[in-house]
């Protein structure tokens, strides 16, 4: 598939998408917790992680399922035989000076190979503009490496390094794409499809710090291709590549070649910088791993996962259309996040009323989500809301008890307070006005007090509006506009019949 052309230019994108398999309880060759966050450095490290001489790895049978449901959610080839390499390459992370992976030289024996995933470019937007695939090039298993941590924070800052191996084995799924993307907004758009389907797997909980990380390689106008590596999250990688494109633009501008290496990206100044030398596939010295034999996989394996994988975010999209009577866009919003999907039908299951519900959501509660939460998928962290809540909130709604911006209001304090949509809502005399004489009362007082007004909409029936509007201020929003607006109507009509 070749590269569309870019304003003019030919700009090829191929991402390395790593996705730690957080769901599983031990690492990929031992016996030591999956769960290494927040331990003392180093406590979480055996012989075999630490790459201790005489030690054997043991492979997680579990691992291997969950990357092949991966395999299969991407449309892979699985075959029926898989194997480990050695990458063999020294870096302070690595404790062994080798990682253990998987590599397609002699024929396919990584888990998953020649895929492809179909997604929507502004997606989420609620443009329709078409599906586009990109290629996966092949998923395969290996081990994490240990962490690097800079006592300035700054890796060009700081007088030494220290090495924290409580990740060195986690268990880790590589997915490598073909170079089929030239805009870095469909990268975006393509790496949120992969977090929602490894969330939905329950493969990845993507909101762990470092769970998910993506190396991009770029090339303009068929020059050398450029890694960018150390990108903190989906955001800083469209900024990334768009920094990169432009510079490599710059470059050939100007007749400048642009050196194949792999390149930082420097949160703070947005920019991308030089690293080191690209290494080329050769450098690795990549050879069977001698103490992993071969695995057989066969269609038995096949059919086991087949029923284990459980609804794919695509499939949930169109049931949350069919079934709930979604919009497309709405749905697509709800499912980019599991969180959210769940949340969302946990909800309709206390209240049948999912249109309202999914509103409240989509609209009223990501607006109080911060960017930060939103991007690292964290959403609910820190608010104190539940189902029961958006479930009373939009029977309130539908009752006419509130009104939308009510509603809205009720949900800004709620989710600080964790207090039923009821409790606030009568706290706050926030109840819509359901008596016909205290609403009459407000008519007539709007009418005592805007003649003007009342006279133009003797004339123009469109002047009833604002008439609607001063009730609707009067009764701090709690008069129902179309009971409001039916009184108004009524009343001019009784004024017009009056002689004069």
């Amino acid at each position: 598939m070749a590269a569309a052309r870019n304003d003019g230019w030919m700009v090829k994108i191929g991402l390395e998408i790593h996705c730690q398999l957080t769901g599983l309880k031990s690492k990929l060759f031992c016996q030591c917790s999956s769960d290494y966050r927040g331990m003392e450095p180093n406590a979480n490290t055996c012989p075999v992680c630490a790459g201790l001489p005489g030690t054997l790895p043991l492979l997680n049978e579990k691992a291997v399922e969950l990357a092949g449901m991966i395999s299969l959610a991407f449309g892979c080839k699985i075959p029926d035989r898989i194997m480990f390499y050695r990458k063999n390459y020294f870096y302070p992370d690595l404790p062994k000076d080798f990682q253990i992976t998987q590599y397609n030289a002699y024929g396919v024996s990584s888990i998953g190979a020649e895929g492809k995933l179909e997604y929507i470019p502004g997606a989420g937007s609620g443009a329709d503009t078409g599906g586009k695939t990109a290629r996966i090039r092949r998923v395969q298993l290996e081990e994490d490496p240990g962490r690097l941590v800079y006592e300035t924070g700054s890796m060009e800052s700081s007088p030494f390094a220290l090495i924290d191996y409580n990740r060195a084995g986690m268990p880790l799924v590589e997915i490598v794409t073909e170079p089929d993307f030239i805009d870095p907004r469909d990268v975006r758009i393509f790496l949120n499809k992969i977090t929602s389907i490894v969330e939905h797997l329950g493969a990845c909980d993507t909101s762990l710090e470092g769970s998910v990380r993506c190396d991009a390689n770029v090339s303009v106008r068929g020059g050398n291709r450029v890694e960018i590596k150390n990108v903190s999250s989906f955001k800083e990688v469209e900024k990334a590549l768009t920094y990169e494109i432009a510079r490599q633009k710059a470059k050939s501008d100007r007749e400048i070649q642009v050196r194949s290496e792999t390149r930082h990206w420097d949160d703070a100044r947005k920019v991308t910088k030089e690293s080191r030398t690209k290494e080329e596939e050769q450098d690795y010295r990549y050879f069977p791993e001698p103490d992993i034999p071969s695995i057989a996989l066969g269609q038995e394996f096949l059919s086991a996962i087949q029923s284990l994988t459980p609804e794919l975010p695509d499939d949930r999209k169109a049931r949350f259309v069919s079934s709930y009577g979604l919009s497309p866009h709405v749905a697509q919003v709800l499912i980019d996040n599991k969180q959210l999907a769940d949340f969302f039908e946990s909800c309709a299951k206390i209240n049948r009323s999912p249109k309202e519900i999914a509103n409240l959501i989509v609209t009223d509660l990501m607006g109080l989500v911060g960017d930060d939460k939103k991007d690292s998928g964290a959403i609910f962290a820190g608010l104190k809301i539940r189902p029961a809540h958006i479930a009373e909130l939009a029977g309130l709604v539908d009752r006419g008890v509130i009104n939308r911006n009510t509603a809205k209001q009720i949900l800004g304090q709620i989710v600080k307070t964790g207090e039923m949509p009821s409790e606030v809502a009568n706290k706050t005399g926030a109840s819509m006005i359901q008596d016909a004489d205290s609403l009459s009362k407000a008519v007539q007082e709007v009418f005592r007090s805007e003649q003007a007004a009342v006279q133009d909409a003797k004339k123009n029936p469109n002047a009833s509006n604002f008439l609607l509007g001063k009730v609707m201020q009067l009764t701090k929003g709690r008069a129902s506009p179309k009971a409001a607006l039916e009184l108004i109507n009524k009343k001019l009509k009784e004024e017009q019949a009056r002689p004069d």
